[in-house]
């Protein structure tokens, strides 16, 4: 006979009647809050190492936007490189799309930047300053007294500066950290722009991180809906053991009946919890999968010496007793649209040049006309996309039909400058018949020919 699960309260981050329900999760310890915490430090000091870092002599990560200039592990890129975008931001996508596929919303609890500076940074120094879960809540109930008053200033005073300091590690991805310092160091005045970006996002950090809260993850980011329609009955997910736990009682109603399960109802898995809710109402939505319910469950059944895993990660399948695929039809498919996109991607990006050479024809009269010489003029543009000086050479292609004229065979660039240099091209008229192309060849000092140009040249009918 079915077991029948009992009515539970609301639970969550709003009420019935649609107000918010202001949520302090109670504190937790155990294995999983004990991995992320470690995993919130190292993605903290890599955020704030990452501008400061070189490799090869260019920073590890500098988006230069006023100076179209991008740097990603070492590797300089510039305006011209925009289209490898699309490649970067699918792979992300498909990075998203895959990890919720085997583990649900694991990017969610363990590495989002909400969670992470939320979890890592903010609620500590609101644990330090105003106490545990149930002091806050009383605070927030009682009426206000010069030490609540007083707490609450400090907590936010340093909420505002981790805000401050948060905001300008943002920064400092787009403004090269050394340059960062002194702007600080001489004011708002030197650079008003970056003050008030800093500025901006410091309030907005703070808004979010002192107030928004959950609802960031609840109402804004639409990756919780997405998440959806990418799990299935066997994405690893944060669940509860119905078969196990139901029906529930005290710990002494099993002593007395075989019948009771081992959830004793304590609710203290929906007291740690930062979204509010109850994991045995079954999936939800809300979830972020932060674990705090498991380690929360783990601690209670070690105190009742009962096994662990009564909340667990588990997929639904495994939940309900089936076993439990890894591998299955929508991975698979994952997996090769993933390879397409990986050698796509690696193709395109084996043709990179570290230069972009292009020619187009002088502004005015297409050619002109000395005797029987046919002269064209072009333009050639060079950009360096490279980080450091480099000298390209340029040289024709040989031709019978045509003779170039280069007064520039050899141009110095400074890293990131373009320069424009004149290219002449002589034909006989007549010779050959009709259009015909002509080729140039622009190369990197010391490396090998890597871009072919070619020139279009009209053909003039010979005189009679």
């Amino acid at each position: 006979m079915a077991r029948k699960l009992p009515i539970l309260e609301t639970s969550g981050a709003i009420r019935n009647d649609g107000s918010r329900r202001v949520i302090h999760p109670a504190d937790v310890s155990g294995r999983f809050h004990t991995a992320r915490k470690a995993l919130f430090y190292l993605l903290v000091i890599v955020m704030l190492a990452l501008p400061w870092i070189r490799i090869r002599g260019n920073p590890a990560m500098l988006l230069d936007i006023p100076a179209r200039r991008f740097f990603f592990f070492g590797t300089s890129f510039n305006a011209q490189d925009t289209y490898l975008l699309f490649f970067l931001l699918i792979a992300m996508a498909w990075s998203l799309v895959m990890v919720t596929t085997l583990a649900g919303r694991a990017w969610c609890g363990w590495t989002c930047p909400q969670t992470v500076f939320l979890e890592g940074l903010f609620r500590p120094i609101e644990r330090l300053i105003l106490g545990n879960a149930n002091k806050r809540i009383a605070q927030d109930q009682a009426e206000l007294s010069v030490t609540t008053v007083a707490k609450k200033a400090v907590v936010h005073a340093l909420w505002v500066a981790s805000s401050a300091l948060v905001a300008h590690a943002v920064v400092s991805f787009f403004v090269a950290p050394r340059t960062l310092a002194s702007l600080i160091a001489h004011g708002p005045a030197a650079a008003p722009v970056t003050f008030l970006w800093s500025v901006a996002l410091t309030a907005g950090i703070y808004f979010n991180f002192a107030w928004f809260r959950e609802q960031t993850c609840l109402i804004v980011c639409p990756y919780g809906r997405l998440q959806s329609a990418l799990v299935d009955k066997d994405s690893l997910i944060v669940g509860y053991d119905t078969a196990r736990g139901e029906p529930r009682g005290k710990a002494v109603a099993r002593e007395k009946s075989s019948e009771s399960g081992d959830c004793v109802d304590c609710k203290r898995c929906v007291v740690v919890c930062p979204t509010g809710i109850d994991i045995r109402n079954g999936p939800q939505l809300d979830c972020i999968g932060c674990t705090a319910c498991i380690d929360a469950c783990d601690e209670v059944m070690d105190k009742l010496e009962r096994p662990r895993g009564l909340v667990r990660y588990d997929s639904l399948n495994g939940l309900e007793g089936a076993p439990r695929k890894i591998f299955r039809t929508r991975v698979a498919v994952y997996l090769t649209v993933g390879a397409v996109i990986a050698v796509l991607g690696i193709l395109v990006i084996r043709k990179r040049t570290d230069f972009v050479a292009n020619v187009l024809r002088v502004q005015g009269a297409p050619y002109t006309l000395e005797g029987t010489v046919v002269r064209n003029a072009f333009n050639l543009h060079l950009v360096n996309k490279r980080s450091d000086r480099s000298t390209f050479v340029v040289e024709p292609i040989s031709d019978t039909h045509v003779r170039f004229v280069i007064p520039l065979t050899r141009i110095a660039l400074a890293p990131f400058e373009d320069a424009h240099a004149p290219v002449f091209v002589e034909s006989q008229r007549g010779q050959p018949r009709g259009d015909f192309t002509a080729r140039l060849r622009v190369r990197r000092e010391g490396a090998p020919p890597s871009e072919t140009l070619e020139l279009t040249l009209p053909c003039l009918a010979p005189l009679r």
